[in-house]
């Protein structure tokens, strides 16, 4: 059994995310099976031949482009052949992007097991790459593989950070930023297409017919927000607020005080600011923000004076400067190669537009700044207030990977205000990756504004 768990107190995930945490994958047994599914040997000539494949932008549109929940069979094996279509490529460029890596550094046991991994998961696809999934059998079978592909990467990033803390000596900072920067806004979008699925399965009509409350079920489909793990009315204020119960539970821990904060919505409407967007990944960057808000007002002194937290509807833009590879993490020859005609001609990728409706989040703390010496290594993977014997206990905890964080597999929850580094940078990633992004403006001695901007999906009918 697969087991998939939520932190406690954690954000409210989708009706179908929920289900998803048990599901069997003792299936289709074969010799060389891991939890029961079928995989086939990976030849370099497989890794060459997909990794040579262009990848282009995904967008929250093409998530949400089969229709809303609950889905019918066609839209369903449409939804499984559109993952199917994108997945085994982008797992063959993380595998050549890990062994362009220095020898001594790929041979270190945790980025070899990474490695590993990821040729595991695209040997569990690769019985489907050849072929259409045409029927609900072969759907639910990949559905398994979708589901052990997540957990299987589950802890990647702790997993990365230890091994690169450990062979530091063998590649430089900068080096280890860039790789980390593309691997892991790449890791984005594979997991996000993993679990879409996941959840459009679990919310479709053939999956209710199979369950005892049919008609329960997909009347809650129906009448729910989420297109998969896709919130169409996201409130940011309802994600703030969990986040700052969640952060303030572990200054009063630590610090044995809780800062307040300020909420202010400028949206006219009763209802507040809403836009369409993952919580999970909203959610993570709003704990990373607080937690770096929080730790500097209480270590300034100056938890009385409340963290402030703006929340305001992004402008509408132009449409010009659609969002691009190097956003996303695919920064490699044949990625680049590709003209912007060929990237609109994709039929399973489409452009996103400027003009998606979006937010943007300031939250304003009276911390003292960032020093200027600091402030240059903001965006540095690994770059951490912490001395190195408190970063390399940290690497062990394995609590800053952004949904392991808020799932809690493979972490602690979050335990720490601080650890190694990477809850910034990765944060950054989580934003830009559909065309959002985190601006940091520090006031040496005073404060430090921060201001997020995130796109959804647009207007969804």
């Amino acid at each position: 059994m697969l087991e998939v768990f939520s932190r406690p107190g954690s954000f409210r995930s989708s009706p179908a995310r929920l289900k998803w945490r048990k599901l069997d994958l003792k299936t289709g047994h074969s010799q060389g099976s891991r939890h029961g599914l079928k995989t086939v040997t990976v030849t370099d000539g497989d890794v060459a031949r997909l990794a040579a494949k262009p990848l282009h932008p995904l967008t929250l549109a093409d998530l949400v482009k089969h229709g809303r929940p609950p889905l019918e069979t066609p839209a369903l094996l449409s939804s499984a052949n559109f993952t199917l279509s994108i997945l085994p490529s982008r797992l063959a460029h993380r595998i050549q992007s890990l062994r362009n890596l220095p020898y001594i550094v790929v041979a270190n046991p945790h980025v070899s097991k990474i490695h590993n991994n990821y040729l595991h998961s695209l040997g569990t696809l690769l019985p489907y790459a050849e072929r259409q999934i045409e029927t609900l059998e072969d759907e639910i079978q990949f559905t398994q593989v979708m589901a052990n592909l997540v957990q299987t990467h589950s802890n990647t990033i702790s997993i990365l950070a230890r091994g690169f803390l450990e062979a530091r000596k063998y590649i430089s900072p900068g080096e280890v930023t860039r790789f980390l920067d593309e691997h892991l806004r790449a890791r984005i979008g594979t997991r996000l297409v993993a679990e879409q699925h996941i959840a459009l399965h679990f919310s479709s009509v053939p999956h209710a017919e199979l369950s005892e409350s049919h008609a329960q079920e997909s009347q809650a489909a129906r009448q729910s927000s989420y297109i998969g793990i896709i919130d169409t009315q996201l409130r940011p204020a309802d994600i703030i607020r969990s986040c700052e119960s969640f952060v303030g539970d572990i200054c009063e821990l630590r610090y044995g005080v809780r800062p307040t904060l300020a909420l202010r919505d400028s949206a006219e409407s009763p209802a507040g600011t809403t836009f369409a967007h993952v919580p999970v990944h909203l959610e993570y960057i709003v704990t990373e923000l607080l937690k770096n808000a929080f730790r500097a007002t209480i270590e300034k002194g100056m938890e009385r004076e409340p963290v402030e937290v703006t929340i305001a509807p992004a402008p509408e833009e132009s449409e010009d400067g659609a969002l691009t590879t190097q956003d996303q993490g695919a920064v490699d020859a044949a990625s680049r190669s590709s003209s912007a005609d060929e990237a609109v001609a994709e039929e399973n990728i489409r452009p996103l537009s400027k003009s998606t409706p979006g937010v943007t989040v300031r939250i304003r703390d009276r911390g003292g700044g960032i020093s200027p010496e600091n402030y240059a290594k903001l965006w540095e993977y690994g770059f951490t207030t912490f001395n190195e014997d408190q970063a390399s206990d940290a690497a062990g905890n394995g609590n800053m990977d952004a949904l392991n964080a808020i799932s809690g597999v493979g972490g602690d929850g979050g335990s720490s205000l601080a650890g190694l580094g990477y809850g910034l940078p990765l944060g950054r990633a989580y934003a830009e990756y559909f065309g959002g992004g985190i601006a940091v403006q520090s006031l040496w001695g005073w404060g430090t504004d921060v201001y997020l901007s995130l796109r959804g999906v647009g207007r969804i009918e």
